[in-house]
C-alpha cells in the first residue's frame, strides 16, 4: 500500500493548526480595526468639539461687539435727550443746542 499523503490524522492536524492561525491573525486584525475606529473616533470628536468651541467663542465675540456698538449709541441719545431738555427749559440758546448737538454728532 502506497501512501499519499500524511493520512486522515495529519490532514486533521494540518487543517486544525491552519484553521487556528486563520482564526489568530483574523483577530489581530479586527483588534488593530477596532483601535483605528476607536482612534478615528476620539479624533472626530475632538473636532466636534474645538468646531463648537470656536462657534461659542464666535458668537460672544459677537455679542460682545454688538454690546460695545450699543452702548456708544445709547450714550450719544442720552446725551442729545440732555441737551434737548436743557433746552426746552431755557437754559440753553438755539445756537448752543445746535452747536452742543453738532459737537457730540460730529465725535
Amino acid at each position: 500500500m502506497n501512501r499519499r499523503g500524511p493520512g486522515l490524522l495529519g490532514a486533521a492536524a494540518r487543517t486544525a493548526v491552519v484553521a487556528g492561525t486563520a482564526s489568530a491573525v483574523s483577530g489581530r486584525v479586527q483588534r488593530r480595526q477596532q483601535a483605528r475606529f476607536a482612534e478615528d473616533d476620539s479624533e472626530q470628536m475632538a473636532e466636534e468639539q474645538m468646531r463648537q468651541q470656536m462657534q461659542m467663542q464666535a458668537a460672544q465675540q459677537q455679542t460682545a461687539q454688538q454690546q460695545a456698538a450699543q452702548a456708544p449709541a445709547d450714550d450719544l441719545i442720552g446725551q442729545l435727550e440732555r441737551l434737548a431738555e436743557l433746552k426746552k427749559q431755557g437754559i440753553l440758546t438755539d445756537a448752543e443746542f445746535e452747536a452742543q448737538k453738532a459737537r457730540l454728532l460730529a465725535e
